[in-house]
Formats: structure tokens, C-alpha cells, sequence
């Protein structure tokens, strides 16, 4: 089950989203296996959180954020920013997003070395940035709505959910993953997702009280404070059954 699109559009074309989204994709590319330099420059980039304890490679902690173990990883995490990015952008500025985005990121990262400060593992990939996007998101539009697809083996359905549904199922899915991963073991950084989607909630704070605080969610219901967009129906014909 994963969002495909929301009915909250933007009122203005979000270039940092743009351009967080084109970084991760040229990275990826660099750092393809076969790819002149690309092992070596994937290695470097990484975040080691045994280094960083012990004060070297700091600059994965940033870096880090902008590399990918497969296509996948990327596509899953670039769908997300992809849906959820330009909305607060549009709330916080161009300036304001990037900052918003990369502290997230270092608090992901942060989080993720606490829970295995031993690790020689290296840790990729900007979902602890975008976990944040997701917390930021969920704090100032709670009931946007948000189609999500869901696959069962071979049947699809698209329906729609509110966000702080949708949100809500995706972060106890990683607390639920950060506190059954057994230490030491490679794969998914659940920590480091559950501490970006909250650092994105407090993060988020001081453009939700500009906006007013709670009686922001009462001028706007928790929904965007401008129309929804609204999708046309499918053209592909139903068949009928005889």
C-alpha cells in the first residue's frame, strides 16, 4: 500500500523539490554499479555510524542523504517527496523548505547512529529527510486527502484515505520496525524514518503557529487552505459481466 498523488496542489512550482528529487537521480546514476568511480564515490558519500561516534567521514551525515541502493529505494523515496514535497515548500519558502529538509535529515541520521552507534553499516538514502516531509505535512494538512494504491498478489485498488490515516498506519509501521529489528543486522533504518517524521513535526511547528496554530485548523477544517484538485475518472471502459 503506497500514496500515488494527493488533492492538494501547490500555488506555485516547487523548485527545491525539483531539485532535491534531480540530485538523488543524478547521484543514483553516478553510483551505478559499472559506472566510472561510482563504487568508490558511493562509499564515500555513505554514513558510517562507527565513524561518525568516532568523529570521522562527518560529511555523510549530509551526503548520505542523496545516494540509493536500488531503484526501488529511489523510486519509493522520490514518489514520496514527489506528493508531499511541494505543499511545504509552498508553506515554507524555497530557503526555507531546504533547511527544513536537510535538519530532518540530520536528525533522521542522528536518531538512526543513537539506536546503533556501533554499526560499520552504511546507511543511504533520503528517507529520514522525507519522513520529515511526511511529519511536517501531516502537522499542517491532517485531513488532506491522499489516494493510495493497494496491491494484493494480483488485485489493485485505489482509494482514498485522509493524510493522518495514511501517515499514522506508515509511522507505527516503523516504530513497529525499529523495535523488531535485531541489532547489528543490515536492511531498513526504521529509527532513522521514525526520528525524521517526528523532527518534521517539530521542525514544522513555528510555520504552523505563523499560520495561526489550531485556529489554523479551524479556519481550513485540517484540509488545504485553497480548493482541492479534483481527478477525472478513469477513461479505460468497465467490462461488464454476462
Amino acid at each position: 500500500m503506497f500514496p500515488i498523488r494527493d488533492h492538494n496542489p501547490s500555488s506555485r512550482r516547487p523548485w527545491v523539490t525539483w531539485m532535491l528529487m534531480a540530485m538523488n537521480v543524478a547521484l543514483y546514476l553516478a553510483t551505478l554499479p559499472g559506472s566510472q568511480g561510482g563504487e568508490i564515490l558511493w562509499a564515500n558519500l555513505a554514513l558510517y555510524p562507527l565513524a561518525v561516534v568516532n568523529g570521522e567521514l562527518l560529511s555523510g551525515l549530509v551526503t548520505h542523504m542523496f545516494l540509493h541502493a536500488g531503484l526501488l529505494h529511489l523510486g519509493g523515496n522520490m514518489l514520496f517527496l514527489w506528493i508531499f514535497g511541494d505543499n511545504l515548500e509552498d508553506q515554507m519558502g524555497r530557503f526555507g523548505f531546504l533547511a527544513f529538509y536537510l535538519g530532518s535529515g540530520l536528525a533522521a541520521a542522528a536518531l538512526q547512529i543513537a539506536a546503533e552507534p556501533m554499526s560499520p553499516i552504511p546507511m543511504v538514502g533520503a528517507s529520514g529527510a522525507i519522513a520529515g516531509v511526511m511529519g511536517g505535512y501531516l502537522l499542517l494538512f491532517p485531513r488532506a486527502r491522499v489516494d493510495v494504491l493497494a496491491i494484493f498478489i494480483i488485485f489493485f485498488k485505489v482509494f482514498t484515505l485522509p493524510a493522518w490515516v495514511m501517515l499514522g498506519i506508515w509511522f507505527a509501521l516503523q516504530l513497529f520496525g525499529g523495535f523488531s529489528m535485531v541489532a547489528g543486522e543490515g536492511g531498513v533504518a526504521y529509527w532513522a524514518h521514525a526520528g525524521g517524521f517526528v523532527a518534521g513535526l517539530v521542525l514544522a511547528l513555528p510555520v504552523f503557529l505563523r499560520r495561526g496554530g489550531p485556529a489554523f485548523w479551524s479556519r481550513t477544517h485540517g484540509q488545504p487552505p485553497h480548493p482541492e484538485a479534483v481527478y477525472s475518472d478513469s477513461r479505460i471502459p468497465r467490462v461488464t459481466r454476462r
